[in-house]
């Protein structure tokens, strides 16, 4: 057991022919689908949406306390909660100047205590953490505008 967090990609596909081109794929996948039919007057089912797994940390509890106090409102419920291009811009931000600047780190990037949350010292694996998250936003960042994105966490 422990702190485990996601952020999720979410692309919408509910018109045009990259809905039917995914559909066709998705039905080579799933021959099963081919059982029922499609009624959108094409040979194949419409994808309404793709959704994919971006980001994955484990414990890093100082980025579980930004999410929650900035995108959930204070509520820590193993929900999922809409995070947006804003939010992952200043995350990062944030983890490029404590990242450059360590003596902020305690005090703009706190850890966070918890059953499970993992360590909580200002240490190798605080910054790995740090490190971690940049990439993860950068890479997010450089998709499309047409994607959302979710964070996630449980325990």
């Amino acid at each position: 057991m422990g702190l485990d967090m996601f952020l999720m990609g979410r692309y919408n596909l509910r018109y045009g022919s990259e809905s039917e081109k995914l559909g066709a794929e998705i039905e080579s996948l799933f021959p099963d689908l081919a059982n029922i039919p499609s009624h959108w007057g094409t040979d194949t089912h419409k994808v309404r949406e793709l959704t994919v797994d971006l980001g994955y940390w484990r414990k890093a509890n100082a980025i579980h306390r930004w999410f929650v106090e900035n995108c959930q409102d204070g509520v820590d419920d193993c929900g999922t909660y809409p995070v947006s291009r804003a939010d992952l811009q200043a995350l990062l931000e944030l983890c490029q100047r404590v990242l450059g600047f360590r003596h902020l780190a305690e005090e703009q990037l706190p850890t966070q205590e918890g059953f499970f949350f993992g360590g909580t010292a200002y240490d190798d694996a605080y910054y790995q953490d740090i490190e971690d998250t940049i990439k993860i936003i950068e890479d997010c960042l450089r998709l499309r505008p047409e994607w959302d994105f979710e964070y996630h966490s449980s325990w």
